[in-house]
């Protein structure tokens, strides 16, 4: 996914729209994110990112680029379909990596430990050989 494109889908748009966005991911962000969890080695970075963009306390700006990359994460019908298991989450993986980059310092450790909780109380299972660099480090 080039560059153009993804700064096309994080750009934080109108209060309006996200108001759109965080409806649309806070409806459909749980079911994805079983769909996803064994694909997504950073599982628990992109819960921590919905948490911080649910936070009244997280910046505007970072809100509306981490509610931008979470609400392309759940829609149905993105540039590449998800049901195509081996490369669908691809570009919804670039997409929430450059959002991470961007806002990196405001994902906080009570963002984290509410992701931990909630990936447990839902049940959700993560790939176990998770490598994958703190968003924070």
């Amino acid at each position: 996914m080039d560059e153009l494109r993804i700064g096309e889908i994080l750009e934080p748009g109108s209060e309006e729209e996200q108001e759109r966005r965080e409806t649309r991911v806070r409806e459909k962000f749980w079911a994805t994110a079983r769909k996803a969890a064994r694909r997504i080695p950073f599982m628990e970075d992109v819960v921590a990112a919905y948490f911080c963009a649910l936070d009244p306390k997280t910046p505007a700006k970072v809100r509306g680029i981490l509610l931008a990359a979470l609400a392309y994460f759940v829609l149905p019908l993105d540039f590449i379909p998800d049901f195509l298991l081996s490369i669908g989450f691809g570009d919804d993986i670039a997409g929430l990596m450059a959002a991470f980059g961007a806002v990196r310092g405001n994902i906080t450790e009570a963002h984290r430990t509410a992701a931990r909780r909630a990936l447990a109380d839902h049940e959700i299972e993560t790939p176990e050989d998770d490598e994958t660099p703190v968003i924070d480090a």
